[in-house]
């Protein structure tokens, strides 16, 4: 074969290898005869990036210090019975009763400060007997029970022996001595003076007695007629009650 045939044949082989195209491969670099292999392109960014929210830092707690006979791993244990107030010895709890000289001095709101139901019969009849022993006077008053007291209240004479009070009743209420009101049986106490020791009258104003109280059912004749009595020493002035 002649040369200017071999450089035709050749010139034809490459028109023929020009039809079939290739890929095109932008990033291949030829040199020196070697192909270098493409390399990866970056990595399309998202449209939304995603931003990493900062995590608040971790902020240490301060030790708490150490309670004297615990260790770093023992809570101290709390004594709920710490936090109740301490009460009160039971010489002050109790109330000081108000005295004048050596007598208790007794109110009526004391005295009545209870129900009690006097009956109609005689204490011979079951029924009355039942319900005297129904009633209760409470420990309050029977504490008075012989007891020197002193007693607010107003006068109603019942007995007169030479132009002197000797037997009288003390009551709650004014009105009970001058306006017919009927009192509760534990609204009045019956006084006997001692003989040769009566007092004045004094009316129609508040007096305080002075004497030896006594606690409990009074009969006579068989019917109930009182809980108080007094055997009384003296009679105060009048006074505010």
């Amino acid at each position: 074969m002649k040369i200017w045939q071999a450089i035709l044949w050749a010139t034809l082989a490459g028109v023929a290898g020009c039809g079939h195209q290739s890929p095109i491969q932008s990033n291949v670099i030829v040199e020196r005869g070697e192909v270098v292999l493409r390399q990866p392109s970056a990595p399309d960014k998202p449209f939304i990036e995603e931003v990493a929210v900062p995590t608040a830092p971790i902020i240490a707690k301060p030790e708490q210090p150490l309670i004297a006979g615990t260790s770093p791993m023992e809570k101290p244990v709390q004594n709920p019975e710490a936090a109740k107030p301490v009460p009160p010895p039971a010489e002050l709890a109790q109330p000081v009763n108000e005295m004048i000289g050596d007598y208790v001095l007794v109110h009526f709101d004391k005295l009545a400060d209870f129900a009690y139901e006097v009956p109609d019969d005689p204490i011979t009849d079951p029924k009355a007997k039942a319900i005297i022993e129904k009633n209760i006077i409470p420990k309050a008053v029977t504490d008075f029970h012989k007891k020197k007291i002193a007693l607010k209240g107003f006068m109603l004479p019942l007995k007169v022996e030479g132009g002197k009070i000797t037997e009288m009743l003390i009551m709650r209420d004014q009105s009970m001595c001058c306006y017919g009101t009927v009192p509760k049986i534990n609204e009045w106490v019956s006084v006997r003076m001692p003989e040769g020791k009566g007092v004045k009258p004094i009316m129609d104003v508040p007096i305080t007695i002075f004497g030896t109280l006594k606690v409990g059912e009074v009969l006579e004749n068989g019917y109930l007629v009182g809980i108080y009595e007094l055997d009384g020493d003296r009679l105060g002035g009048p006074i505010d009650l």
